[in-house]
């Protein structure tokens, strides 16, 4: 009976193990969720933050509603320096993408025009938030 108990544990903790490695090798894909442009400032700094600590991680930024107003030409944060120049430096890490909501466009009449050429324009920013969580597996956060 011992002897089935420490097998039972060796393979046990063989097992943890094994997922615990293959957990680490987990590409790590998250999500950011903006909703209003008033959180942009701060999201950006998450972002830059948390691309400091984890220089790999794939970052989706997904917007709607008045959450896209930083990613149109123009937009600047409270302090009147433009977001393009940030979002600019994001994306050129190649790892960090951003998403604008066609459906908030097309109810506030708002040319597609007018986003910036870092974003890309997505039929409905909540189901991109959805499909990027169920389908590709990336963490949520809302800043």
């Amino acid at each position: 009976m011992k002897f089935l108990r420490k097998v039972s544990m060796a393979i046990l903790l063989a097992a943890i193990g094994m997922l615990a490695a293959n957990a680490a090798e987990r590409e790590e894909k998250v999500v950011y969720h903006i909703s209003d442009s008033a959180v942009a400032t701060a999201a950006l700094n998450n972002i830059r933050n948390h691309l400091a600590a984890s220089p790999k991680a794939k970052i989706v930024v997904v917007t709607h509603g008045p959450g896209i107003d930083f990613l149109l030409e123009g937009a600047k944060n409270k302090n009147g320096n433009p977001y393009d120049a940030t979002v600019q430096e994001l994306s050129m890490r190649h790892n960090v993408e951003f998403r604008v909501c066609n459906n908030t466009l097309e109810a506030r009449k708002i040319d597609k025009a007018q986003v910036i050429p870092e974003a890309t324009i997505v039929p409905s920013g909540v189901a991109e938030v959805a499909r990027l969580q169920i389908r590709e597996g990336y963490a949520y956060l809302k800043p």
